[in-house]
């Protein structure tokens, strides 16, 4: 079962939007934004994480300027007798991989990958399939992204 959601009201959301945008963000500038104290600002955050609603804090990171230019997703599909909860784990040790995503109908999951180029992708591709598990995937090469909060290609 579920945790029931969380109750937010429209400053907590603004503060969410804000730590989105920016983790770093000081609480001085996140209380302008939202007309808050410090104080009730880090009080709002500190409940926001100790209900779960902030997981963590991360770096996005431009992955061009680590030389991975080339993004891919892969369709996984597996053996019928492999667990759902198995799927996941099945690239936790590659660090070309963004996530996976376990998905229902088929295929059964699908992976994200960052590589250099079309022979590391191969390369990542070839050890998903060395599992033993993955009976077939398929490779979507990506040619452009955008992501909401980023201007439009």
């Amino acid at each position: 079962m579920t945790d029931p959601p969380v109750v937010l009201d429209h400053l907590d959301e603004q503060i969410i939007d804000i730590l989105q945008q920016d983790a770093r963000c000081k609480l001085r500038e996140i209380g302008q934004r939202v007309n808050l104290s410090i104080s009730a600002v880090k009080r709002r955050i500190d409940r926001l994480e100790a209900t779960g609603v902030i997981v963590g804090y991360r770096a996005v990171i431009d992955q061009g300027k680590l030389g991975r230019h080339l993004e891919a997703f892969a369709e996984l599909t597996f053996a019928g007798d492999t667990k759902v909860a198995e799927i996941s784990g099945v690239a936790h040790e590659l660090p070309e991989v963004q996530s996976v995503f376990t998905i229902a109908g088929d295929p059964d999951a699908l992976v994200w990958i960052r590589v250099k180029d079309i022979k590391d992708l191969t390369r990542v591709i070839d050890l998903l399939r060395r599992t033993g598990s993955v009976t077939s995937t398929k490779t979507l090469m990506v040619l452009d992204a955008w992501t909401p909060g980023t201007t439009a290609p």
